[in-house]
């Protein structure tokens, strides 16, 4: 018996899930696909899409259409949220790599509170004391640091969403979930143009690497940097919500 069956046998799957998982699962699938393409080969497709289809049978369980967010909307914070702790579970990266993004973001952090700006590819390079090209190749090993850290600042960013259906919020929570999209949302807006650009064309256009490189004009591995940095960059700017 595979998870999701031992999952639906524990919680009384009926037909009319089963009709919905097989309307739902191409969406399981487009995120699963999204996601592998920043992950290792190690990273097994069929885990992160078995995953999905749990966090989907979650949110046809959980789902209450009378907190105003659509099914769709819902399932798929649900979805990635499923496979994100999937990935987590199985953390395929080294500790080097995690250190070695924290030590960037703080770089990052210190260098903008100097200068009032955003800091740049030499300047990180030159006060972590390495050379450019050894910057973008740990921007490259850390592409997957804490396992999509912007997916996990999305996901949050959405808890009043995901979290509808589980449990009551008060005031002051409604609030604080308020001010971390805010926060985000600023956080976002004042990303370097270019950055803000390959974000927008991965999280909301959905467009895998490959062809943001086509669109913007730079290499595969030149947009999974400026991803990485991007990512980075977010965290230096959201410790006050989710640490360094």
């Amino acid at each position: 018996m595979n998870g999701m069956a031992a999952y639906a046998d524990t919680r009384g799957y009926d037909q009319n899930d089963g009709e919905q998982i097989v309307l739902y699962t191409p969406l399981v699938k487009r995120i699963a696909y999204h996601l592998m393409s920043r992950l290792p080969p190690s990273v097994q497709q069929d885990d992160l899409i078995q995953a999905g289809l749990i966090g989907l049978l979650e949110a046809l369980r959980n789902y209450d259409a009378t907190q105003g967010a659509s099914f769709q909307t819902y399932a798929r914070i649900r979805i990635r949220g499923a496979m994100l702790d999937e990935i987590r579970k199985n953390d395929w990266a080294p500790r080097s790599v995690h250190r070695k993004a924290r030590m960037v973001a703080e770089v990052v952090r210190n260098i903008e509170h100097r200068t009032g700006r955003d800091a740049r590819d030499h300047e990180i390079a030159q006060e972590l004391n390495i050379s450019l090209d050894e910057y973008h190749q740990l921007l490259q090993e850390a592409s997957g640091h804490r396992v999509f850290s912007y997916e996990e600042l999305e996901v949050e960013a959405h808890g009043g969403i995901a979290g509808l259906a589980d449990r009551e919020k008060g005031p002051l929570e409604g609030l604080q979930t308020e001010d971390f999209k805010r926060s985000l949302a600023e956080a976002i807006a004042g990303l370097p143009e270019r950055e803000r650009m390959v974000m927008s064309l991965y999280y909301d256009e959905e467009l895998n690497l490959r062809e943001i490189g086509a669109v913007i004009g730079v290499s595969e591995s030149r947009v999974c940097q400026i991803h990485s940095q991007a990512v980075i960059r977010l965290q230096s700017r959201m410790t006050q919500w989710v640490g360094a």
